[in-house]
């Protein structure tokens, strides 16, 4: 005996059904991409520092959600449920001011550190070329002291001849932060 069903051409078992006018069913894959998704950015919340959270405006069921899986052991099997959950609480939310907030808090950050890389900089080019990147950095930002740096590169040089602790590297790093204003400081 065969189990193929013998049928005509003309039959078909989805003769009765009627094609949906709007079709707007997702597949079970999107689903869980868009769960996944969804957890994600549950995760960036609880990976936040209180004071960056803070700034993010939340629920206060998933503001509790997010406290409540800060407060579990991440190696434990809670903590992965309780990211679930938070997924599953966001999936029931418009998250579009909360993925601006937190694209914003990113650029914050990249431009923070972009003036931080800028500051070393500033700084090794006082140390390294002495009178030659003290004019140019004068001449870049006219508020900045040229005997003030000068007195630096001095007291850097006697400090590292002598394997003195850093004192005047760190004093001069605090100064031009200080004296050179960045788009990344608020």
């Amino acid at each position: 005996m065969s189990d193929q069903k013998h049928h005509s051409e003309e039959e078909s078992y989805f003769d009765d059904v009627e094609p949906l006018e709007n079709d707007d069913t997702v597949s079970k894959t999107e689903l869980k991409r868009q769960a996944a998704q969804f957890q994600k950015l549950g995760l960036e919340l609880v990976n936040l520092s209180p004071a960056n959270l803070a700034t993010i405006s939340l629920d206060t069921e998933l503001e509790d959600a997010v406290t409540l899986a800060r407060n579990i052991n991440r190696k434990k099997d809670g903590y992965r449920r309780q990211l679930q959950f938070i997924g599953k609480l966001l999936r029931q939310r418009d998250t579009d001011n909360i993925e601006q907030s937190l694209a914003k808090l990113k650029h914050q950050h990249h431009e923070s550190n972009v003036a931080f890389h800028a500051l070393e900089k500033a700084r090794e080019s006082v140390i390294n070329e002495g009178d030659d990147g003290i004019q140019r950095l004068v001449e870049e930002h006219p508020a900045l002291d040229r005997q003030k740096l000068r007195q630096f590169h001095r007291q850097i040089k006697k400090e590292r001849e002598k394997n003195a602790p850093p004192k005047a590297f760190r004093e001069l790093f605090q100064y031009l932060k200080e004296a050179i204003p960045f788009r990344g400081d608020n």
